[in-house]
């Protein structure tokens, strides 16, 4: 399970934002909440940025994977999402 108190999103207009680019990825703000979520899913290291990040499903089927980043650790832990994708099949 990830642990953290708060996500902390852009705004959905800011050019280069994370909401929007996780919509240039097909996805939605409730599909990476979903993910992040879940106590099913744990966190790992991507191996491209060293950031954390997690694998997992969605409400609506898609296998996703999101990096993210701690923003705030005290007093409350706070997380932003990075970048978020379905990953292709190998």
């Amino acid at each position: 399970m990830i642990d953290f108190d708060l996500i902390a999103w852009d705004d959905e207009d800011e050019p280069g934002g994370n909401v929007q680019h996780i919509a240039t990825n097909g996805l939605t703000i409730e599909e990476i909440e979903q993910v992040l979520r879940d106590p099913a899913n744990r966190p790992i290291l991507s191996r491209s940025t060293g950031r954390p990040a997690v694998f997992g499903a969605t409400a609506t089927g898609k296998d996703i994977f999101v990096v993210y980043e701690v923003l705030v650790s005290e007093p409350v832990i706070v997380i932003r999402p990075v970048t978020a994708y379905e990953p292709m099949p190998e």
